[in-house]
């Protein structure tokens, strides 16, 4: 049943996004593809982390967390926070930490930092639910998503 809830999910596009923390040990992120609004009224938005993810141990008790949204000149980006090992936050990175650590992707067009309000455990992953206390954003105009187990973009 595994393989064929991925395989269904195939159909189904969704924003690549890159979440951001800061860990005792320094920054931490990954690639996800399932973030979404919760609530407007409290401003909420969701993302879900693997149990098994390197970045939950950082994220299971980080009080604030970054998310960040990708168009799509940034496949190779995606890539780096998505690849095990890599260093995600070297020399091919721009990014900074804000006032309390928290990793921003500078060249990201759409960062929300968030303070974690919540999460919830669900099967083999983590909802991290977030306040947005701060929001940045620039016009997407070729939003990066996964369909068909590749990158595309709605434009």
């Amino acid at each position: 049943m595994k393989e064929q809830l991925r395989d269904a999910l195939k159909h189904h596009a969704q924003a690549v996004t890159i979440v951001t923390a800061h860990g005792a040990d320094g920054p931490v992120g990954t690639t996800i593809s399932s973030f979404s609004s919760v609530s407007f009224e409290p401003p909420l938005v969701v993302v879900w982390i693997g149990e098994g993810a390197s970045v939950w141990p950082v994220l299971r008790t980080a009080p604030l967390f970054a998310v960040h949204l990708l168009d799509t000149a940034q496949t190779g980006l995606a890539d780096l926070f998505a690849r095990k090992g890599a260093d995600r936050f070297g020399a091919g990175t721009r990014w900074r930490p804000d006032d309390d650590g928290v990793p921003w992707l500078l060249d990201a067009p759409v960062r929300l930092r968030c303070r974690t309000s919540r999460r919830i455990a669900v099967g083999d992953h983590v909802a991290l639910i977030g306040e947005p206390l701060d929001i940045t954003h620039a016009e997407i105009a070729a939003p990066l998503v996964r369909h068909q187990g590749r990158y595309t973009s709605v434009a």
